[in-house]
């Protein structure tokens, strides 16, 4: 039987939209600063993020995750001066229960950035730290005296997640020198105090509790305790996990654990969900390698390694976030590389991010202010709600084509998207069934795999290269349930034209 390469209004009709978050749902991460501004500053901020939530609601995201909205003296905001507050350039602790409130009327979900590896060194407990041996808040950072540590001073400490090249610091006035992980301005906490301790999880009761966030993302998890002491950041998150779950049960964790997987499961008890960024960057090498079964292979591993530790985990997928270069970049500006990219992200399993902005294909590159440009809602003669905080270098009127005119466009980036989106959460198999390899060999470019659930199973298929090719297709899956590109049936026959996809069902 030949394969029915039918459109979607002549297929049979689909299941309802379900919303599969946290195991499987999309999350929306956003950069306030450069979202939305309501108010003319030229800054995002959160009313103007209420304002959009109907158009995340369009686009099919269950849930947002904002970057910092704390008070800071940085632009990122990763150096939080007041745990308990909303920055002031974002608006008031108001305006964000008021798009607390309506988010969850459409069903959205809000996770806030807590950032509790390091404070700025402008927070009050910092200045008081400083001030001496003698003051109570000294211990709630990690000092240490000069000659101690001389041989670490000049210590050049290069990982994956900071290229910093010095974490002992100082403070300009005695023999005392404090441990900064990622900078001299982001003092670490030291979480052998138990004050400091007790004073984090009621940054997370206020939140969750007075508040009503629906959980967090946990930056820096992997650095509360120096990488020596693996064992002790565990068993800091599982107390964390615990103490949250006392005011919400069901809180949501994620945490940013840049590493290996062998690294990452282990914080799968305290952090039930953990970004994957070998998800990233395979996506990434197998698109340009034009290499199909590597991610496959990859993310079978990955996740057959995190079952081995706990079954109580999600897998946070990225196709790009706020630290990377911006996909498109990354895809050498291919269109059809991305778009594929993006097939490929929600045929797979996990719960996947999408970045803002790469919706309509964004573009970025370091240094990171320059991945972090604001979005463009509308041409720039219209665009009332387009930042202006940083002139943008990568995403102008001439690279990047803005959402009201590629909502208007069948084959743009947005349509393309939501498409998927859509796809996955009207076909439980591709949110939340099973990863099964092929027991057919393919062409090297093919990426081919199975998702399975009850009694849904798909076939999804990637031509990953510049050449058309022709395959077998899979006995009994005659329904197509999606193609992109150039895909033909043809005697028993399936081809695939370049960088073509296509997901089929029985």
């Amino acid at each position: 039987m030949g394969l029915a390469l039918m459109s979607a209004c002549n297929q049979k009709p689909t299941p309802s939209v379900e919303n599969y978050w946290p195991k499987a749902g999309v999350t929306y991460e956003i950069f306030v600063q450069s979202f939305n501004d309501s108010d003319g500053d030229g800054i995002g901020d959160l009313n103007g993020v209420t304002e959009k939530l109907d158009y995340i609601s369009e686009l099919g995201a269950n849930a947002i995750w904002f970057m910092p909205i704390m008070p800071s003296p940085s632009y990122h905001k990763y150096d939080v001066t007041d745990y308990k507050a909303i920055h002031t350039d974002y608006g008031t602790m108001d305006d964000f229960k008021r798009l607390l409130d309506e988010a969850h009327k459409r069903d959205i979900k809000i996770i806030i950035d807590l950032i509790i590896n390091h404070s700025s060194s402008d927070h009050l407990w910092f200045q008081e730290s400083k001030k001496g041996r003698d003051n109570p808040y000294r211990d709630y950072y990690v000092w240490a005296q000069k000659d101690t540590i001389a041989d670490f001073i000049e210590k050049k400490v290069i990982t994956l997640d900071s290229d910093n090249i010095r974490q002992w610091h100082d403070p300009g006035f005695g023999e005392d020198f404090y441990y900064g992980f990622f900078y001299g301005g982001m003092p670490d906490l030291n979480f052998d105090n138990q004050k400091v301790r007790e004073e984090i999880f009621d940054i997370g009761r206020f939140w969750l509790e007075e508040v009503g966030v629906d959980g967090f993302r946990l930056d820096a998890a992997k650095h509360i305790y120096p990488d020596e002491r693996a064992s002790d950041n565990h068993e800091f998150w599982i107390d964390f996990r615990a103490e949250m779950s006392k005011i919400k049960p069901d809180v949501y964790l994620v945490g940013e654990v840049y590493d290996k997987k062998e690294v990452v499961a282990p914080f799968l008890p305290g952090l039930p969900a953990l970004f994957n960024f070998d998800f990233h960057y395979t996506l990434i090498e197998s698109l340009n390698k034009m290499d199909g079964m590597l991610l496959v292979k990859k993310q079978k591993d990955v996740l057959d390694f995190y079952q081995s530790i706990t079954s109580d985990f999600i897998d946070a997928t990225i196709s790009s976030n706020h630290d990377q270069p911006r996909l498109l970049n990354e895809l050498g500006s291919d269109p059809e590389k991305y778009k594929q990219a993006i097939a490929i992200l929600m045929t797979m399993p996990g719960a996947p991010y999408l970045y803002y902005g790469e919706e309509i294909g964004m573009l970025g590159l370091k240094p990171d202010e320059q991945i972090r440009e604001p979005f463009l809602w509308d041409v720039k003669e219209k665009d009332t709600g387009r930042t202006t905080w940083i002139e943008p270098k990568y995403s102008l009127d001439t690279t990047v084509t803005p959402l009201s005119l590629q909502k208007d466009e069948p084959t743009s980036y947005f349509n393309h998207y939501k498409e998927l989106i859509y796809l996955r959460n009207t076909n439980p198999a591709l949110a939340i069934g099973s990863l099964e390899l092929p027991s057919t060999s393919y062409p090297k470019s093919v990426m081919a795999y199975s998702r399975t659930l009850a009694d849904q199973e798909v076939v999804v298929l990637h031509n990953l290269g510049k050449k058309k090719i022709s395959i077998n297709a899979p006995e009994g899956f005659d329904q197509e349930i999606f193609s992109l590109g150039a895909v033909e049936s043809v005697g028993g026959q399936i081809e695939l034209g370049k960088n073509s996809s296509v997901v089929l069902m029985k």
